[in-house]
């Protein structure tokens, strides 16, 4: 299943943030830390389609997401540069 360019952005962004934290990411960081265009509900919901994809999990409800070793693996062939 191919990811359009707003799910490679926000998939990079949670990756490269957990990476930073360690911490479960939730869109309003990313909205807030990255400056993104987008609505932290538009954001929710790609993190949930990017979940359904299995390339991010939610830990438990209410958490943000982080990524799936599937996640880390698209990130390394198609999107690290």
């Amino acid at each position: 299943m191919q990811l359009d360019d707003r799910q490679k952005l926000i998939l990079t962004l949670v990756i490269r943030d957990y990476i930073e934290t360690a911490q479960p990411v939730g869109s309003q960081r990313l909205v807030e830390s990255y400056g993104l265009a987008f609505s932290p509900a538009t954001v929710r919901n790609e993190m949930s389609t990017l979940t359904e994809m299995g390339y991010l999990r939610q830990p438990y409800t209410s958490a943000g997401r982080v990524p799936t070793e599937e996640g880390y693996r698209y990130f390394v062939r198609q999107l690290m540069g």
